[in-house]
């Protein structure tokens, strides 16, 4: 009789004699290597937002009196609730949790998607993975190495803030920093349990990122309907175990073990479902198109591929928008007599009355965040270059500018259109007239496009130079989200395109800047239209 094998499936070899790990550490080098910039921007972008924040709420919450009238506002303040959450410690260390701790993990489940779609599904989308698989490389190896740098990162920027912040209290910082390392790694094992049902890096990053959505949304629905944050709608989402953690205040270290559960489960999924595919292959193929008539044209075709996108974007833009016009009526609730609170509202949105200045500054920040989605759709170009799908379109009868300009309409006209869409989100949510929220929404879309202009230009001019209008988008929304809270001079928050244009509601509409931005944006797309026009198309 032949012996039993008493070796666990995952380490036996291939027919190739590989084990299923093997070539995991040359991988792992590999991954970090590529990501020697996108780890260490990400981490350090994430780290200044919570580290930044104690100063400030020194300066607007200093006194015992002041955090206790500000605990007490949110008691009675859904709006406020569901987007910010709960207040367990009035202490500077469990405010900063409060007001950052949320937004950070969702930033750290955002860059651990990213890190694990990059190196699992967009190696296999480009072809790279088949090569390297000829290798003595095992089938489970290049998931093995993505999820090792995803956790490298996370554990990177759980150390940063739990140095920074040990200030407030050593053990509200460990379990902070532990949490937000938490929520990346949870999205880093979705993400890559996404990676194997789909066939495209895109609609990986969408699947995750929709699940993402969902989470915060569980965590804000369950936040507004109680004050203490016992709803299990928040149970139900790992943006919601975050504050349940209870940094600062008395910490809930079993909640981490949640965590830990959920990364086990789903990396047992990501394991199984690997082992049970060839590369290349998903368990979700996309469905074919239609056999003639809809994609007849390159704008069809642009219109086709991203779809998905214009209206996640939309949604998630009408959704908030009625979130952020509910919170406009406890505006004056929430500032009261706090001065220096007033003032960061004023620096954002100008000194019109409290109310129109809360609502011109949630317009800004909304246009800083619609810049996104106007480097994203402009950067599908990027995408479809260097996958080489766009040349055997650009084989028939389809010059660049016309393949081109398809993809920038549904770039440019989506970002009015996103942006539309949060002005009647907050018309509804605030009750009032429909028109000046609507015309201070739309004056945001020529920053919008002008950083949208700029991706197009450095994609034109070189796909390796592309990535760095993410840097832009980037900075303009760390400029103006942060900047005034800091008191940051002029000159630097004038870097951003948005801090030229007029604060509205409230204040006289300023036609120049407007339309100088206009102007430059259509300079900088011809310029890069020119430029791509000229150059050849990348090869991978």
């Amino acid at each position: 009789m032949t012996a039993l094998s008493t070796t666990p499936p995952t380490a036996r070899p291939d027919a190739k004699g590989r084990r299923p790990l093997a070539g995991t550490r040359p991988l792992l080098r590999l991954a970090l290597r590529r990501d020697r910039v996108l780890i260490p921007v990400w981490v350090a972008v994430i780290s200044l937002v919570v580290l930044s924040m104690p100063n400030t709420l020194k300066e607007v919450y200093g006194t015992p009196e002041k955090r206790a009238d500000l605990v007490d506002s949110l008691a009675t303040n859904a709006s406020l609730r569901a987007v910010y959450g709960p207040v367990f410690e009035q202490s500077i260390g469990g405010l900063t949790a409060w007001r950052v701790g949320a937004f950070a993990g969702v930033l750290a489940a955002v860059m651990s998607l990213v890190i694990v779609v990059r190196h699992t599904r967009e190696e296999e989308e480009t072809g790279r993975q088949e090569l390297v698989s000829s290798a003595m490389v095992g089938r489970r190896a290049p998931l093995t190495s993505a999820l090792l740098a995803a956790l490298a990162a996370n554990a990177l920027l759980g150390l940063l803030l739990a140095a920074g912040l040990a200030g407030q209290g050593g053990a509200g910082a460990l379990a902070l920093g532990a949490a937000v390392a938490g929520v990346g790694m949870v999205f880093a094992t979705m993400a890559a349990i996404a990676a194997q049902l789909t066939e495209s890096a895109r609609l990986a990053k969408g699947l995750t990122a929709a699940l993402l959505g969902a989470a915060f949304v569980l965590r804000a629905a369950g936040d507004a309907a109680t004050e203490d944050g016992s709803s299990p709608l928040t149970w139900l989402s790992p943006v919601g175990w975050l504050e349940h953690v209870r940094a600062f205040g008395a910490e809930r270290w079993w909640v981490l073990a949640l965590f830990a559960g959920a990364v086990a489960a789903q990396c047992v999924a990501a394991y199984g479902l690997a082992g049970r595919r060839d590369v290349g292959m998903s368990f979700l193929p996309s469905r074919p198109g239609p056999a003639q008539g809809r994609l007849g044209t390159a704008g069809a075709l642009a219109w086709r591929l991203q779809r998905g996108a214009v209206y996640g974007w939309s949604a998630g833009f009408l959704v908030a928008g009625v979130v952020f016009g509910g919170m406009t009526d406890g505006a004056a609730d929430l500032v009261g007599d706090n001065d220096s609170t007033r003032e960061i509202f004023q620096r954002m949105g100008g000194h019109a009355g409290l109310t129109d200045a809360f609502l011109a500054a949630i317009i800004g920040v909304v246009g800083m965040v619609g810049a996104l989605y106007a480097v994203t759709s402009v950067l599908r170009l990027h995408g479809e270059e260097t996958s080489q799908r766009a040349e055997p379109v650009l084989a028939n009868a389809v010059g660049r500018l016309r393949w081109a300009a398809g993809h920038l309409v549904i770039a440019f006209g989506g970002a009015m259109l996103i942006m539309l869409l949060a002005g009647l989100g907050l018309a509804l949510g605030y009750g009032q007239d429909l028109g000046p929220i609507l015309g201070a929404c739309l004056a945001q879309v020529p920053a919008i496009w002008l950083i949208g202009a700029l991706a197009v230009l450095l994609h034109g001019l070189s796909p390796r130079l592309a990535v760095g209008a993410w840097g832009a988008a980037g900075a303009a929304l760390l400029v103006g989200w942060i900047g005034p809270a800091l008191d940051v001079p002029q000159a630097v928050l004038n870097v951003s395109p948005f801090s030229h244009l007029p604060k509205l509601p409230g204040n006289a509409m300023e036609w120049p800047p407007v339309l100088l931005l206009t102007g430059l944006a259509v300079a900088l797309t011809a310029a890069g239209l020119t430029a791509l026009r000229r150059r050849d198309l990348a090869t991978g």
